[in-house]
């Protein structure tokens, strides 16, 4: 290794987090549109916002089995001198009211009917009794109330759930129960979604076993792809797995260069640090690639690395399985998402109480796998172990990162931080 390339390694200009992520998500654009069958489009990402094309309920609905009646006509009903109305007309659901309501009237309907025109409250089916003979003239009978009722009462006006033209769904919303019921009530059979983004994932490093492999003196098992495409799978995107390469800076410059053109982003595991057999130190310094950043200002992961090549982004994760996974949130994440049109790629913050105390000083930020507990109304948050790069047993059960400031003494357990949520 000549002595120059050897000092660039350890002449990195250091960068914020915040100032990492900014680069690597201008390198980020929307993906195009793909148009998918409703019961196809779950776990997918919207392409367009949805708006309400008519109101809901598109007319005045029951909310209950009972009787649509005036409620002028039981202003004087009591138990001792109820009122009796002429049914006028039965309602299952789906069926349009041939009569208006008029004084003295009233319509047996089912929960989900459209009231008719006239009535303007629904009395529960419990709180009346009948005489059930039909009469000549056609009516149904009568019903008879015992107490008034107030004007509206289990009657779902017309929009009253959403308006025409409401904003119910931005782009960039992941179509799951919810987002499905509401693009079929707006008549929804083909869904406008983003095409997902092709993630390719590629380790390096001579000590790399393959899963299938049995362990050998001085090697691992490749842990860092497997868990790299569940993530990815998890943020709506397909990964591309190139498996592993050794210690060679030409041999993964050859496959990086081969698989730019396939894929949306590319990742690579191991080979940023300053040893000397960190490959992708050197891939990253040829005179072809726009070299984003080197190094970060945070624990673990700082040399978390970002560059393009002909316009194609590669984000440089640590090799260790707990910096690893730190980066793909922090940058890898919100390029994904990014790329499927979410109008805030960064992961939610929040404010919560620390679990226990950490006794770390720290030069950099540091963010810390953890768990949320909620306990008497206060959120807490613990460790989810030794905050250790290389542990991935602390990955198991995490469901936020606690970001602890640059200190120079430890906190306390009570101590409020910041965490941020995992999606």
């Amino acid at each position: 290794m000549h002595n120059d390339t050897l000092s660039d390694r350890f002449r990195r200009h250091t960068l914020q987090p915040e100032e990492a992520q900014r680069l690597v998500l201008e390198q980020a654009n929307p993906l195009s549109i793909e148009h998918v069958p409703l019961f196809e489009a779950w776990g997918r990402r919207l392409a367009e916002p949805l708006a309400a094309p008519h109101p809901f309920p598109p007319f005045r609905r029951s909310g209950m089995d009972g009787y649509a009646v005036r409620a002028a006509d039981l202003r004087d009903a009591t138990p001792e001198r109820p009122v009796t109305l002429i049914v006028v007309e039965e309602l299952p659901c789906g069926v349009e009211p041939a009569r208006m309501i008029g004084e003295g009237q009233a319509a047996r309907i089912m929960t989900g009917g459209m009231v008719p025109d006239g009535a303007d409250a629904v009395v529960m089916l419990e709180a009346t009794t009948t005489t059930a003979d039909t009469r000549e003239d056609g009516e149904h009978g009568f019903v008879h109330i015992a107490k008034p009722i107030a004007s509206g009462l289990n009657v779902a006006d017309i929009g009253c759930e959403m308006r025409s033209g409401e904003l119910l769904l931005p782009a960039g919303s992941i179509v799951q129960a919810g987002e499905s019921a509401l693009l079929a009530a707006c008549g929804q059979a083909v869904v406008a979604v983003v095409r997902r983004p092709r993630v390719a994932i590629l380790a390096t490093g001579n000590e790399l076993l393959g899963v299938d492999q049995p362990l050998e003196p001085a090697k691992i098992r490749n842990s860092n792809v497997p868990m790299l495409a569940a993530m990815i799978r998890e943020a709506g995107a397909e990964p591309l797995v190139l498996g592993t390469a050794t210690d060679d800076r030409a041999e993964t410059e050859a496959i990086i260069r081969r698989t730019l053109p396939q894929c949306d982003l590319l990742l690579t595991t191991g080979g940023v640090s300053v040893g000397d057999y960190d490959v992708m130190v050197d891939v990253l310094a040829q005179a072809d690639v726009r070299l984003l950043f080197n190094k970060v200002a945070m624990r673990p992961g700082s040399p978390t690395s970002a560059a393009t090549i002909h316009n194609k982004l590669i984000i440089a994760l640590s090799g260790n399985p707990g910096a690893c996974f730190v980066g793909f949130h922090l940058f890898a994440l919100p390029v994904i998402k990014r790329m499927l049109r979410v109008q805030d790629p960064y992961a939610a913050s929040f404010q919560a109480r620390l679990g226990v105390p950490f006794p770390k000083v720290n030069a950099y930020r540091r963010y810390i796998r953890g768990r949320t507990q909620l306990e008497a109304g206060t959120v807490n948050v613990f460790p989810t172990g030794d905050d250790k790069s290389s542990l991935m047993t602390t990955i198991v059960g995490a469901d936020c990162l606690i970001e602890i400031p640059p200190l120079k003494a430890g906190l306390e357990a009570g101590q409020l931080v910041t965490a941020w949520r995992l999606s």
